[in-house]
């Protein structure tokens, strides 16, 4: 005579077998998941560790781009064809920078450059037009403002393409060299002054150099 299960017992074999079968499924899956978290955090709070190990940089948080003294003029083949007056300069260079009007030898103080034709002239730096003039003796000129108590004056030009007002940005062109009544043995020149807080000094010493510096 057979002998038969009882129905609560083969329910609790097929609820044994089924949670046998659950965890041979699981366990691996948490396992690995533990394994694959491991792995994660060490990646995350290791080789790319923000706070600790690795600055992230910002386009945002770079540095402004340092602006240099330039030339008023890009033209490579300009030349200085009358010196600024340096009373501890050699006598030549001293020579070079007077200026013979109506009878009187002026200082120079400034430098006149030319390569015998008619050339951009540009900003030396960011700044506002504080100045716009037409004079019959020392040609048309253009005064600007820049950062640092530094000024620069653009005098013997001609086509002004700014007005008083306008911001001009490092390298716009400002205007054309031309001619003046007290260098007229000079031709078509640029003649330039760079002022710093209010007094006159040499150009050729400032280019390249940063406003922070001068």
């Amino acid at each position: 005579m057979k002998r038969e299960l009882k129905k609560s017992v083969v329910y609790a074999l097929y609820g044994i077998s089924f949670l046998f079968l659950l965890g041979a499924v699981l366990v691996p899956l948490l396992v690995a998941n533990k394994a694959s978290k491991e792995k994660y955090d060490y990646v995350s709070k290791g080789m790319l560790d923000y706070e600790n190990d690795m600055k992230v940089v910002n386009a945002d948080d770079s540095e402004p781009t340092k602006l240099e003294i330039i030339k008023p003029f890009t033209d490579d083949s300009i030349k200085i064809v009358k010196n600024y007056y340096d009373s501890s300069d050699t006598n030549e260079n001293q020579e070079n920078s007077l200026i013979f009007y109506e009878n009187t030898y002026i200082p120079s103080s400034g430098i006149s450059y030319s390569n015998g034709n008619v050339f951009d002239v540009v900003s030396i730096l960011d700044g506002v037009i504080s100045d716009v003039k037409e004079d019959e003796t020392i040609g048309n000129s253009i005064t600007i403002k820049h950062d640092n108590g530094i000024v620069s004056v653009y005098q013997s030009i001609s086509d002004i393409s700014v007005k008083v007002g306008d911001n001009v940005k490092q390298g716009n062109v400002i205007a054309k060299s031309s001619t003046s009544n007290i260098s007229t043995d000079l031709d078509n020149h640029l003649y330039f002054e760079l002022i710093l807080n209010g007094v006159n000094v040499n150009p050729e010493k400032y280019y390249g150099k940063h406003p922070s510096e001068v």
